[in-house]
């Protein structure tokens, strides 16, 4: 049996469905995994039209009675203002009904009707017009699932990134970079590996500072922080490695050199995984009841309802999902 997978719609007026749409009918998607999408039907039909493809589009209640193999099964919510709706504008009803399709989505997979989670983009503009008291997924997630700090993890081909921090500032970062929280993440990415079933994971810290400071040369968190930290990590038995420079450390992350890669801030991860290969960029939220991936792109207003947005993106997040879905419920029990 194929896992379920849920996806929400995204934002109405983005390129969500668009490359939904294409997702579904595309043949790594099919072969993998069973697909439920939570959105508006009338929506997902006008994205076939623009993307010129015909998934056979199925209702089904939440409860998934209803469902028909083969077909592109839907939850169909009422709730896109279609007489006002336009591709492309940042419209409170959208980002309201983009809030509900995750809400949804959170609460079918909780309950074990479907195996992962793999959302398309929304909009924090949409969010704020439509009354959404959250800036983002992660923020979203964690509040629905009952989990203080997600974890991101980003996957491409084989290279895996976590982050020790996500929407700092470059100084905020710098500043939070911890003995205490450099050990507290290198533990908690060992045991997100190990959901994804990876046993015995190898992680690698990146350094912070040009040579990772050269001892003291350019900047000391590496001698203060960072090293106490992996020292500390070995001791408790975590197979950790580093700091290596950031410089060189994902090229051999790369080539197969360690499992996974702390990054210590924002750019120094996005950056090294989004250069190997962009579209296929996917981000993984982990340390939550349930597993999600999603897109790492945003609404596309400007190309929104013009058929012009790639799915390669979307049917990665959907792959990754079903890849590791499985291993995921059954380490969690």
């Amino acid at each position: 049996m194929k896992p379920l997978i849920c996806a929400p719609m995204g934002d109405p007026a983005g390129v969500g469905p668009e490359i939904l749409a294409a997702s579904l009918v595309d043949p790594v998607v099919t072969d993998m995994a069973r697909v439920l999408v939570v959105g508006n039907t009338e929506i997902m039909k006008r994205a076939s039209a623009i993307m010129n493809v015909s998934p056979d589009f199925n209702e089904v209640d939440e409860n998934l009675e209803g469902w028909r193999e083969g077909a592109a099964n839907i939850l169909n919510m009422d709730n896109v203002d279609l007489a006002g709706f336009e591709y492309g504008k940042v419209q409170g009803h959208c980002g309201k009904a983009a809030f509900e399709y995750i809400k949804k989505s959170v609460e079918i997979t909780m309950a074990g009707k479907a195996d992962a989670l793999a959302t398309t983009p929304i909009n924090k503009e949409s969010l704020k017009a439509g009354g959404v008291p959250y800036i983002g997924h992660t923020e979203i997630l964690g509040d629905l699932t009952g989990t203080k700090d997600p974890l991101t993890m980003f996957q491409v081909h084989s290279l895996r990134v976590f982050f020790l921090t996500r929407h700092l500032s470059l100084m905020d970062a710098c500043r939070a970079v911890k003995k205490d929280r450099v050990l507290d993440y290198i533990a908690r990415c060992s045991e997100a590996m190990r959901l994804l079933g990876i046993e015995n994971p190898s992680i690698v810290v990146a350094g912070l500072n040009p040579h990772c400071g050269e001892h003291g040369l350019f900047g000391n968190e590496e001698d203060v922080e960072i090293v106490p930290a992996i020292e500390e990590a070995k001791k408790r038995g975590f197979n950790v490695h580093g700091p290596n420079p950031a410089d060189s450390v994902f090229h051999f992350a790369l080539k197969g050199a360690w499992d996974a890669v702390l990054s210590l801030y924002h750019d120094q991860g996005h950056i090294a995984t989004k250069m190997v290969d962009f579209e296929r960029t996917i981000s993984l939220t982990l340390g939550m009841p349930i597993l999600r991936t999603s897109v790492d792109h945003g609404t596309a207003f400007d190309i929104a309802g013009k058929g012009k947005a790639s799915p390669v993106s979307m049917v990665e997040a959907i792959r990754l999902a079903a890849l590791y879905a499985f291993n995921f419920k059954k380490a969690n029990g």
